[in-house]
């Protein structure tokens, strides 16, 4: 992301971002390139921030057609069927989000994101993947790994009224102001597998409940060979006797995960709109810390449920080593 000097049509475009970031941090933006996976409403809330922020590009991948549930929370897809009969998401997506800012550049790629060689993610300084299933996940992160430059990995969920926000910045140096000086810094972080591999009995008590249920929910999908959201409220006895089991593996008790939280997750399938935008702009505001390298970044889980109105951080790695 090193290189040219801002243009002074950039210049002029961000000037009041530049008044709060600094002009190198503008510049790193500017050169860097998005890869965005799964256009849901959290999604597109992040696509928005991002865009307008003045990113490079951002490539989009969602080869779904348009349907009512997508309309309810994306509002990148104008309701006018005219405007995007027989596009995908990606394209109808793109086509709005063009028009937020001319200068940041806008593509769609098709085909299944598992599919694509790890060159393919060389391309890209972040990778955010949303509606994967749990070794898709795993998979898209790995890949990322390979890599021989450092690519920032995030994943993002939200069901109903809750959501959250996964980080995977593997090795990352970044600066803080502390009083009157900048502080060089330094973080480890895990992989996704590293990080839900964590075994339950060795994290703090105070842990977000959120996570717990995240985890029985995407396990169950994985293993029913489901599409994330193809879940519901008849799914609720297999997914109770999940539950069961895996508190049983990890030596915790079963009150550890809440029965009325399950339910609520399972009937809430769609996104709320509200949570979208609050998801979506935390994710949009980690993402540019780490492009800029300027603030603390997120380490590395991040829960939101708009019922208590909490947003909690929860640091899950390994204890003896940290990562």
């Amino acid at each position: 992301m090193d290189g040219e000097e801002l243009t002074e049509q950039e210049t002029a475009l961000y000037d009041r971002q530049i008044r709060v970031w600094g002009a190198d941090a503008q510049r790193r933006l500017s050169k860097s390139h998005i890869l965005v996976y799964g256009m849901k409403g959290t999604v597109s809330e992040f696509c928005k921030n991002i865009v307008l922020a003045g990113v490079g590009s951002v490539t989009l991948v969602d080869d779904r057609l348009v349907t009512e549930e997508a309309l309810s929370a994306n509002f990148l897809i104008l309701p006018d069927e005219n405007l995007h009969n027989g596009k995908t998401l990606a394209e109808v997506c793109c086509d709005s989000l063009k028009e937020f800012n001319p200068m940041v550049r806008v593509s769609v790629e098709k085909g299944d994101i598992s599919t694509f060689g790890v060159e393919f993610f060389e391309k890209f300084d972040v990778v955010v993947v949303s509606c994967c299933s749990l070794s898709k996940k795993k998979l898209i992160n790995q890949k990322c790994r390979k890599l021989s430059k450092r690519v920032a990995f995030y994943t993002v969920d939200c069901r109903g009224s809750s959501g959250e926000i996964f980080v995977d910045l593997q090795n990352y140096k970044y600066s803080k102001k502390k009083l009157e000086e900048t502080v060089e810094c330094e973080l480890d972080y895990p992989s996704f597998e590293e990080s839900i591999s964590v075994p339950w009995r060795s994290l703090p008590k105070r842990v977000s409940k959120l996570y717990f249920a995240m985890r029985v929910i995407e396990q169950f999908e994985d293993v029913e060979g489901r599409n994330p959201g193809e879940s519901s409220i008849a799914d609720l006895p297999s997914v109770m006797k999940l539950k069961k089991e895996l508190c049983e593996t990890n030596s915790v008790n079963e009150s550890q995960i809440s029965d009325a939280l399950l339910e609520r997750l399972l009937i809430d399938t769609s996104e709320f709109p509200p949570s979208c935008a609050i998801i979506g702009g935390i994710l949009g505001q980690e993402v540019i810390k780490a492009i800029s390298g300027k603030g603390d970044p997120l380490k590395n889980f991040f829960f939101f449920d708009a019922v208590d109105g909490k947003g909690l951080i929860e640091d899950i790695s390994n204890p003896n080593t940290g990562s």
